[in-house]
């Protein structure tokens, strides 16, 4: 995806807060967005604008993506409009939420790190510098023991 989820939420996030409605922020954030999610949300705001209920819109979009975090969302944002609860609050939220376990992830693989290193450090550099550390220590010998 060109935009993460997060940004975009941050995008419908300022929209919403500057006076939008969040099909309106939606709408924006499809137009101004690239790749699979402003797709998706742009697909999802002609399903609204063709009579589905915004639930029913919602649950299509969660049925039609894999993945966890965009689905999260939808169950969100179905939960605030049930419930009526802040879009922006919402939004906010998630954006947080999504940018902390996009860190989280981060820093896991960071922590993999060191083990997917340790093989090629092993076969390629060690060896070499072996050979550069101890070549001129048998070479040494060499002349030594071929003088007695």
């Amino acid at each position: 995806m060109e935009h993460s989820l997060a940004d975009t939420l941050d995008q419908m996030t300022i929209a919403v807060e500057a006076g939008l409605g969040f099909d309106a922020a939606m709408a924006r954030a499809a137009h101004n967005g690239k790749g699979a999610l402003a797709q998706e949300l742009a697909r999802t705001l002609q399903d609204i604008q063709i009579g589905r209920s915004r639930r029913q819109a919602f649950e299509g979009l969660a049925q039609r993506t894999t993945v966890v975090d965009l689905r999260r969302f939808v169950r969100a944002v179905i939960q605030a409009d049930q419930y009526g609860i802040s879009v922006a609050q919402v939004l906010r939220t998630q954006a947080n939420e999504m940018r902390l376990k996009r860190r989280q992830r981060a820093e896991a693989k960071a922590q993999q790190l060191p083990v997917k290193v340790l093989a090629p450090v092993m076969l390629c550099i060690l060896p070499v510098l072996f050979i550069v550390i101890m070549g001129p220590a048998v070479m040494s010998m060499v002349e030594v023991f071929s003088e007695l």
